[in-house]
């Protein structure tokens, strides 16, 4: 897969049986497509997209349709369905991979009587509520699709909590280190808390995109919830009602997560600054010990031309006082530097 997702198909449905709810996995399910009320489609090939668009009616998009950017091919409804209107949806959704969050695109096809679900990555939202699911109210399909739209709400909301506990960690972190570190080790100091501050960037800059995918969920969840309410006529004012508030959770997260983008270019911006605080201190070292070294040399320099009458080089004290001289234009900015606070 493309995405760098498991590369196994599965299909998963729900079916009504003996007044109640069976759930069903690979080959039971791909036997009773035609009557299930939810089926759930993970890496789904060509010809699982084709046996279900077959079993159903209902044409399912592929992952080549998922991709597309534009609110048309995103937001479609067929309203000469009978029954109802058809609605086609996709949003970006996020899974866990070994390099963090990822992103992947998720479709959705909502019928009166049924709801098909493509996903091409794993979700613990998804898991979490197909393990508890156990009964549905009328239509079906729309309970269980508003279901999933708040288990992924609850999720992400979990994930943004975590990545703030994150967030305020590394900002306690950044302001507490103590740049000018004293004592035998101070140059290993220095250069360890240098590795740590570049770490910090780092992870800084995983969280930023990590935020970037939830927003990106967040506004896909934001289009479908008002679209369906909208052309879905046939979903109940009670269930309208959940939308409403999946509408309003998304709402506060949304300014979460601004919060959240904001405190992590806070947090950047320090960082950074300290970086450049360390890099600053070490230019200052480096350019006292070019001044300090300038004096001497310009004296070694002068007596070091050959000239034929230079008093000194005949001199009996010439060497000691040359040397003298030497040693005392180096030592003397010391004194100057740290007089002045320079050291």
């Amino acid at each position: 897969m493309s995405l760098g997702s498991p590369s196994r198909c599965m299909i998963r449905s729900v079916v009504r049986r003996d007044g109640g709810m069976a759930k069903l996995e690979d080959a039971p399910a791909r036997a009773s497509l035609g009557e299930a009320i939810w089926i759930d489609l993970l890496n789904p090939t060509d010809a699982d997209v084709a046996l279900v668009t077959a079993a159903t009616g209902l044409a399912v998009p592929t992952e080549a349709d998922l991709m597309e950017i534009e609110s048309s091919s995103r937001l479609s409804a067929s309203t000469d369905a009978p029954g109802g209107a058809v609605l086609t949806m996709s949003m970006p959704m996020m899974y866990s991979g070994s390099d963090g969050l990822l992103p992947a695109p998720f479709g959705i096809v909502l019928a009166p009587d049924r709801l098909v679900t493509i996903r091409f990555a794993p979700s613990q939202a998804f898991q979490a509520f197909w393990s508890r699911l156990s009964a549905t109210a009328e239509p079906p399909s729309a309970d269980i699709l508003i279901g999933l739209l708040e288990a992924l709400v609850d999720r992400q909301a979990d994930a943004l909590e975590q990545m703030r506990g994150q967030i305020d960690r590394l900002s306690h972190q950044i302001f507490h280190i103590k740049l000018s570190p004293d004592g035998r080790h101070a140059g290993a100091k220095r250069r360890q808390q240098e590795g740590e501050l570049r770490e910090m960037v780092s992870t800084l800059g995983q969280l930023y995109n990590s935020v970037s995918l939830v927003r990106d969920s967040q506004l896909g969840i934001g289009r479908i919830v008002p679209y369906m309410a909208s052309v879905a006529g046939w979903v109940p004012d009670t269930m309208a009602a959940r939308l409403g508030t999946i509408t309003q959770d998304v709402a506060s997260l949304n300014e979460f997560i601004t919060h959240l983008t904001d405190k992590i270019q806070f947090v950047l911006d320090a960082t950074l600054g300290l970086i450049n605080i360390a890099q600053s201190d070490l230019m200052k070292v480096l350019t006292i010990v070019s001044v300090i070294g300038i004096p001497p040399t310009l004296i070694a320099g002068i007596y070091g031309m050959n000239f034929v009458r230079m008093p000194e080089l005949h001199w009996a004290f010439g060497y000691a006082y040359g040397l003298t001289l030497i040693v005392v234009t180096g030592v003397a900015p010391l004194f100057w530097f740290r007089k002045k606070g320079w050291l």
